[in-house]
């Protein structure tokens, strides 16, 4: 419960917002799971949580993480990136290796992902459908602030 109490932090540092203002509708509707979006002022993307990477995306467009007590969060990095074979970014950690809050896992490069066209918003999810963010906090612009504490939905 260690890692639920302490709760979810930002990846980046940019204006977070609910997933219902992302431009696709399998994050906005929450299909996915829920979380939140930021627009990111920066292209250093960092773990919200501690936990362990269980998987990176081959387009590298994803990464997701689990917590000491199990829940899934995926980190989604722009919106359609897959299209661009992982050319935006350089991903600084590995499948199974062990992540503290606030370490760098990916160098996101803004700039190409803009220049093809695509949306470089930062998504991230809980994937797991019996959980849920409560308590979040949009607006923020300081990584290093909680956006929220991670709970179960049949609460």
């Amino acid at each position: 419960m260690e890692a639920e109490n302490k709760g979810i932090y930002s990846p980046i540092d940019g204006k977070v917002e609910p997933l219902s203002a992302v431009n696709d509708e399998v994050f906005s509707k929450g299909l996915v799971g829920d979380g939140f979006a930021v627009e990111q002022t920066n292209r250093a993307v960092y773990s919200p949580v501690d936990g362990k990477i269980t998987m990176i995306a081959k387009t590298k467009h994803a990464i997701g993480i689990t917590t000491k007590n199990g829940t899934e969060i995926l980190i989604h990095m722009g919106l359609d990136t897959v299209d661009l074979n992982g050319l935006p970014f350089d991903v600084k950690v590995k499948e199974g290796q062990e992540v503290k809050k606030g370490q760098l896992l990916v160098d996101m490069n803004i700039e190409m992902i803009k220049k093809n066209g695509k949306d470089p918003t930062v998504i991230v999810v809980l994937t797991q459908p019996d959980k849920i963010l409560n308590n979040k906090t949009y607006n923020v612009t300081n990584r290093n602030t909680p956006i929220g504490k991670i709970g179960n939905a049949t609460n």
